[in-house]
């Protein structure tokens, strides 16, 4: 279409719109440029796809090598425990299945002393009367160990307040392993030191109490716990119990009923089906994402109402989408007949999509794995690498691969291709703007000369008004040489 101009208004001395007329000349060159800004809108919406689909692939992947791993959920652990008030406990995957009997009969405790109330207070010194200082021993760990000397001096540490701060200034400094407090009520202020161990060697005593008029409790507690595992006699310093039974740390909690304690605990050791389940749920959940990300690509409206989505037509996107339907349908040998996702009763759908169901026997996924826990797990996973998700975990590895992935390399393309179109326009820009500045002077000098040609017109006009005939009104000639007007 041609630049359109109003003859009318360029001889009335108006002129032309100079930006209109180069607008309309520049818009009918930069055509192409619409056609380019349209195919990088179309990269970019490509590209939105294929990073979320990307995306999808790597959760995919986190999913399956989780069932992959030989230390992760498929080969968890639990512990169930008949009596929680007594006895609890968790297991690491190296936990043989089984079940133990187990009879708690004492905790483990941290040793504690108190001294008598003073019921002057906390702030009064203790020394004995007429005393400048004292001294006061305070053993730890029993007997056999080396009791901790407290000086006490006057106006320094001879009150319950400023005693406490010492000793645990001492603990502190000489790893003492005890805290002291003041316990105060009705009766008066009482010194109060616990050991911060427990078991045995947190047993408190003191062996000497020298010039004061403090007087200290029978310490208690200070003792290891004691219980029978198979009727195997152990002891612990401390109520969480780790190596007696492989892989297992038992945590006590109270004491069996009985006196003598008769009550045995039942404590069973089995696969975590919680675990397994949620690792399987996740994978499958992880896998539909991806399938049916694919197939949105493949919805086609066939009155051609609605145009085919941006990448019905990829062949990297139909060749992810045969790779993962390819790993579903993987199966391996024997196994108990246990050989594939459909045996476990989870079955592939006419869309490609999974569905955790029942199998030909219509037994759940749960009675599979509950009846027959090691199969399950061999099916997914096992020492030669032929297992399910080692199958499919490995092929993963090279659907995400940051170079040779199909979803990568379409990405790459695109965005080279996106480079070379952001040149492209950038250059392209680049050239209408210099025709633009060109066009813009070369029009601005033709608006200049038709700005001027009403003046023109009339100058014309007038000097071809002043021009007489030349002769008189006998039609003799009045003068053979024209008078020229002024303003010609």
């Amino acid at each position: 279409m041609g630049v359109s101009l109003n003859p009318s208004t360029i001889l009335s001395g108006q002129g032309i719109d100079v930006s209109s007329v180069v607008s309309q000349i520049i818009g009918e060159q930069s055509g192409q440029l619409t056609v380019w800004q349209g195919q990088q809108t179309t990269f970019a919406t490509e590209d939105g796809i294929l990073e979320g689909e990307a995306n999808n692939l790597t959760n995919l992947q986190t999913a399956v090598a989780a069932l992959a791993d030989p230390t992760g959920a498929l080969t968890a652990q639990a512990v169930t425990s008949s009596d929680s008030g007594v006895v609890t406990a968790t297991a690491q995957n190296t936990a043989v299945d089984g079940t133990h009997q187990i009879v708690v009969t004492s905790l483990a405790t941290t040793g504690s002393l108190y001294t008598d109330p003073i019921a002057a207070g906390p702030n009064t010194s203790f020394l004995a009367s007429g005393q400048t200082t004292g001294d006061i021993q305070l053993q730890v760990g029993g007997g056999s160990n080396a009791s901790f000397d407290i000086p006490i001096t006057q106006g320094s540490n001879d009150t319950l307040t400023t005693l406490a701060a010492y000793i645990n200034t001492q603990s502190t400094a000489n790893n003492w392993g005890v805290t002291a407090s003041v316990v105060s009520d009705s009766s008066g202020s009482r010194l109060s030191v616990q050991s911060q161990n427990s078991g045995s060697g947190g047993a408190l005593a003191i062996t000497s109490n020298t010039n004061t008029s403090l007087t200290f409790d029978t310490p208690e507690g200070g003792a290891n716990a004691n219980l029978t595992i198979d009727g195997v006699p152990f002891t612990s310093s401390t109520n969480t119990v780790t190596g007696a039974i492989s892989g297992v740390t038992l945590s006590l909690a109270g004491l069996s009923s009985g006196s003598p304690p008769s009550e045995v605990v039942q404590l069973t050791i089995a696969p975590d089906q919680n675990q397994i389940t949620n690792a399987v749920n996740n994978f499958v959940s992880a896998y539909n994402t991806v399938v049916s990300t694919i197939n949105s690509q493949y919805v086609v409206d066939p009155t051609g109402a609605t145009p085919a989505p941006p990448l019905e037509s990829d062949l990297s996107l139909r060749s992810l989408q045969s790779s993962v339907l390819t790993d579903s349908s993987y199966a391996i040998g024997g196994n108990s007949g246990l050989v594939n996702l459909a045996a476990l009763g989870i079955n592939q759908n006419d869309d490609g999509t999974l569905t955790v169901g029942s199998n030909a026997s219509g037994q759940t996924f749960a009675q599979v794995l509950a009846s027959n826990p090691s199969a399950v797990l061999n099916f997914f996973q096992n020492a030669s690498g032929t297992g399910f998700a080692n199958n499919f975990n490995a092929d993963l590895t090279n659907l995400t691969n940051p170079t040779s992935g199909p979803l990568n390399i379409d990405l790459s393309q695109n965005e080279a291709e996106d480079a070379d179109l952001t040149t492209t326009i950038a250059n392209f820009q680049a050239q209408l703007a210099t025709e633009t500045t060109a066009l813009t002077s070369q029009y601005d000098a033709v608006n200049a000369s038709l700005q001027q040609y009403p003046l023109l017109l009339q100058e014309v006009t007038e000097t071809l008004g002043t021009l007489g005939s030349g002769t008189s009104s006998s039609g003799s000639l009045i003068s053979s040489e024209p008078t020229l007007t002024s303003g010609l």
